[in-house]
């Protein structure tokens, strides 16, 4: 009889329960977008960095797992490690940050492609001129860029010479001489990317380059992908706590006002279930129920809606998110949502359970 009530309750004021349902949704969204951006972008920078098809990462000393310094290692380390052994290739990249979160990375083509199996190239091809830059299709979806068009970064323009499919290190690519000239770095590397001449030989190299190396930062690529994490990333996991407290407090609020007002909207109706011999554990039951069944609703809308954020991010900013969706963090969103709800029925349930049916039958 309860659960019948309680439908008839929520079915009765529907655009209030609707309002109400959707505000906790959006709470269950902000968590969900929140942690799908953070493990889609370095999903993401793990795919870009496999596809450089390396064996061996060579990064400057001091520098954190996500965060890279301009340009510090000298080309002539680059000469050093072709001639280690078991190395097969060696390439160096020259980042140059363009403002944002967004880089352009200065290659050099014919070793990046020797290492990479090369870029495929949706149109265009590789640089003509030395103000020519090839993009990858998100990058030229987002600027509605194609081959011929202008663009402007690092206070110059450039012509798109080229699109290429994504999953290859960067958005965008200079020549390597050129990003080191205009940022001046002539000479200087970001990192050294390594191709083995045979995979089984992977730890007898790691020990060459940490020997001839030892102040730099040497990884194996898997080595390096297992690093790139929430956890490892500073201050990300602290800001998804932040949220998280944040939509706690949303989901209080929105339920505490939402089941406030169900109270004194239905204090006559309180009034005669007391008459009728209901106890304050039967009245705070059907708020406590209605505030499960409003939260679980709001968690299920919530969790759609991040199909929709996924679907606008990847439409209209496609190169500089990535947002993955994420179905493990459903059931934290949802005890969040229903936390911080719950949380919010308290008072108004309490104040429910205490009405004096004398005086709530003649209330107005």
């Amino acid at each position: 009889m309860i659960n019948t009530l309680v439908i008839e309750n929520l079915k009765h004021r529907w655009v209030r329960t609707m309002l109400s349902a959707l505000a906790v949704g959006v709470q269950v969204t902000m968590i969900l977008t929140l942690v799908g951006l953070s493990y889609g972008t370095l999903e993401e920078m793990s795919q870009r960095s496999r596809g450089v098809g390396a064996d061996i990462l060579v990064r400057p000393p001091g520098t954190s797992i996500i965060g890279l310094s301009t340009a510090p290692i000298p080309e002539k380390v680059l000469d050093f490690v072709r001639k280690l052994p078991h190395v097969a290739i060696a390439t160096g990249i020259t980042v140059q940050p363009i403002g944002g979160v967004n880089s352009v990375y200065g290659i050099d083509m014919e070793s990046f492609s020797q290492m990479s199996g090369g870029f495929k190239f949706v149109a265009g091809g590789p640089f003509q001129n030395s103000d020519d830059v090839v993009i990858d299709e998100y990058w030229a979806q987002q600027n509605r860029l194609r081959v011929g068009s202008q663009t402007q970064f690092m206070n110059r323009s450039w012509r798109v010479c080229g699109v290429v499919e994504p999953g290859k290190l960067a958005r965008m690519f200079l020549p390597i001489k050129t990003v080191q000239d205009l940022s001046a770095n002539t000479g200087k590397l970001t990192m050294i990317y390594v191709k083995l001449d045979q995979p089984n030989n992977l730890q007898a190299a790691l020990a060459a380059v940490k020997n001839a190396l030892p102040d730099y930062q040497i990884y194996s690529l898997e080595e390096f992908l297992s690093l790139i994490s929430v956890n490892n990333v500073p201050g990300l996991k602290a800001f998804i706590y932040v949220v998280i407290a944040i939509s706690v407090v949303v989901g209080f609020l929105v339920v505490f006002l939402s089941m406030y007002t169900a109270v004194l909207e239905r204090t006559r109706e309180i009034g005669i279930l007391k008459a009728l011999g209901a106890t304050p554990g039967f009245v705070l039951s059907v708020l406590v129920r209605e505030t499960v069944v409003l939260a679980l609703a709001g968690s299920a809308a919530g969790i759609v809606f991040t199909y929709g954020t996924r679907w606008a991010i990847m439409h209209y900013v496609p190169g500089s998110l990535t947002q993955t969706i994420v179905p493990e963090w459903w059931p934290i969103a949802t005890l969040v949502s229903l936390t911080g709800s719950l949380f919010g029925a308290l008072y108004p349930g309490w104040k429910a359970a205490r009405q004096d049916a004398i005086e709530a039958l003649s209330y107005e």
